[in-house]
């Protein structure tokens, strides 16, 4: 069983809480979008990045200045985002850490797929960015199916508690023989589930430590979680969709 969860903006450098284990495996696709960034202008990054003068100016001069290599921050630690938060790497036991380690898995516009022990640097690159690279028009024309020939090498079923941006670069290689189910973290609101982005990172999160800390092997197991307020829902389920509940 594989998770996999979105990546988050805001980014933290921690070279002393945990050691980074080893490279991503994509890093020579990573290097490739590291030239293209490095060679556009300030006003061409600006407009990727979709962002102000203060984030650009701190993400342009993060690009100038990279290593790749060195002074690295495990992924699990250096997204700083609310699922991250609520997953509270820091506090998990060796035992949950270990889980993480062999399950959890990180989607990146940037680094493509991240275990969570892996050393990234800080960066900005959504996606669903419309960066033209080895002849893609977009990210996810040039990362195509590498991501999912990562995630699904040893294990073909995955939890998806990552967003519809993230998840989408997985989502078109399916086949038959991949079980690929999605938890939704909604409320009800006449009659119909409506996911609310803050509440639904932060669930996500909760679901993710408490995958890590009962060591979840099957689906089914998922149904008990009850973290935040939130039920198993199963008239609002299927096979490949499981529906958490607020306040029900």
């Amino acid at each position: 069983m594989k998770i996999i969860i979105s990546p988050a903006k805001k980014m933290n450098v921690d070279t002393d809480s945990l050691p980074a284990a080893r490279l991503p495996v994509l890093l020579e696709q990573t290097r490739i979008l590291w030239e293209g960034i490095r060679k556009m202008s300030y006003d061409e990054v600006k407009k990727l990045w979709g962002c102000n003068d203060q984030l650009a100016g701190l993400n342009y001069k993060r690009f100038a200045d990279m290593d790749l290599e060195h002074n690295l921050t495990p992924a699990v630690l250096a997204y700083e985002g609310l699922q991250y938060q609520h997953m509270a790497p820091l506090i998990l036991t060796s035992q949950a850490l270990d889980y993480i380690g062999a399950h959890l898995r990180i989607l990146s516009g940037f680094y493509g797929i991240l275990s969570p022990f892996d050393g990234v640097v800080p960066y900005r690159l959504e996606m669903q960015a419309r960066m033209a690279v080895s002849n893609s028009r977009d990210l996810y024309g040039f990362w195509d199916n590498r991501i999912y020939k990562e995630l699904t090498r040893e294990d073909h079923t995955v939890i998806n508690l990552a967003s519809r941006e993230y998840s989408q670069a997985v989502k078109p290689f399916l086949t038959s023989g991949d079980t690929f189910v999605t938890c939704t973290f909604g409320e009800m609101d006449h009659g119909k589930i409506k996911q609310k982005g803050t509440l639904a990172k932060m669930a996500r999160g909760e679901m993710v430590k408490f995958m890590a800390e009962n060591r979840i092997t099957e689906i089914g197991q998922l149904k008990e979680f009850n973290a935040l307020g939130y039920r198993y829902t199963e008239e609002f389920s299927t096979d490949t969709e499981l529906t958490f509940v607020v306040g029900k």
